[in-house]
């Protein structure tokens, strides 16, 4: 398994004012993010505490306190993900060992995500260690109101950071987390002061562990729930499954101004291998129909005559090469899937699984 060679990288994303900068400040601190590069995917100022470094006409780069370098992407973001390993690198030897990305507050974070997925150069040096979306406590609930790629980064992140929580009544702020628990249930969520976190905790959020040898199936799923047995497959219904979105006390989903209600969160399991060929057949004909709306799919494959399983990990219509790792992690040989979704009825996914049972 080369995971352990690659680059592990953390995109950090959230809305406008919602904290990234502050956060970034504190962490670039820290002693575990030395050796570290920050890329600012934005115009503009860095606005990071540093110290002028070099420029080139593509990117801005500075050294920061704890000795990691940041640079702000002026150009290609591809280009310079895949130049940064001789870029960054002195006397022949690489600079940092793990990246982070900081997006707009903007941003769509699908298109750094088909980037990671899609560049062969990238897929070879990289690997997407999480993705962390900071909500802003007192503006949160408005935001995702009126936002769509707000509600948008909510539901792809593995680590959700609730910033400015100590501006805020009790009640706000769990009406908040009920609203982001709904729209992700999968993310765990965190409050976080003046960008106060130990940068360990935002830090081996994917499939490997954070020394990149170790699969970590349980934390990566998330399962939301003991599975529902249905024949040869089995369907388990996760907290956004059950019912409406919206967790008690929120707005009606008759709200035109809500876009949340739209997300949805599914896990399966299917107890019998899979043929691959029924599978690739169903994945295709299942992004072509809801590739758009398909906002993040996961799963650990039991393939028929593997001994190993096979990792999958999509973004919209876009996947990573799948992954075989060297062994199961423990006794249970089912194959996952969860799948965040947008518009998409649990009971159209249904239909469509049991075509690949």
């Amino acid at each position: 398994m080369a995971a352990k060679t690659t680059i592990p990288i953390t995109l950090l994303t959230g809305f406008l004012g919602s904290g990234k900068t502050t956060l970034l400040n504190q962490l670039v601190n820290q002693p575990d993010m030395a050796r570290t590069l920050v890329v600012i995917n934005e115009f503009g100022e860095i606005g990071l505490d540093h110290q002028l470094f070099s420029a080139t006409d593509e990117t801005e780069v500075v050294t920061l306190d704890s000795g990691c370098l940041c640079c702000t992407i002026r150009g290609d973001l591809a280009r310079t993900l895949r130049d940064a390993p001789w870029r960054y690198s002195r006397e022949g030897k690489r600079q940092f060992d793990r990246l982070v990305i900081e997006t707009t507050g903007l941003a769509d974070p699908a298109p750094i995500l088909h980037t990671l997925m899609t560049d062969p150069r990238i897929v070879r040096q990289y690997r997407l260690d999480g993705i962390v979306t900071t909500v802003d406590a007192i503006h949160g609930q408005a935001t995702l109101d009126h936002h769509p790629e707000a509600v948008k980064q909510a539901a792809v992140a593995d680590l959700l950071l609730i910033t400015k929580p100590d501006l805020v009544e009790t009640a706000t702020l769990d009406s908040l987390r009920s609203r982001l628990k709904a729209i992700n249930p999968g993310a765990r969520q965190q409050a976080v002061i003046q960008g106060g976190i130990g940068a360990q905790s935002l830090i081996g959020l994917g499939l490997m562990e954070s020394d990149g040898t170790r699969p970590n199936l349980e934390r990566w799923l998330q399962a939301y729930s003991k599975p529902l047995p249905m024949g040869g497959l089995a369907f388990s219904a996760g907290p956004a499954d059950r019912g409406s979105l919206l967790a008690p006390g929120l707005a009606d989903a008759t709200d035109p101004n809500r876009h949340d209600d739209r997300i949805r969160a599914h896990c399966f399991t299917l107890d019998e291998p899979i043929v691959l060929a029924r599978f690739e057949a169903w994945l295709e004909l299942m992004l072509a129909l809801m590739g758009e709306n398909m906002l993040r799919i996961k799963g650990i494959l039991n393939i028929e005559g593997r001994e190993k399983p096979t990792v999958i990990h999509g973004v919209q219509h876009i996947f990573h090469p799948p992954l075989e790792l060297d062994a199961w992690p423990d006794e249970d040989r089912r194959s996952r899937l969860v799948f965040i979704t947008r518009d998409i009825p649990r009971e159209s996914l249904e239909s469509l699984m049991v075509a690949v049972s």
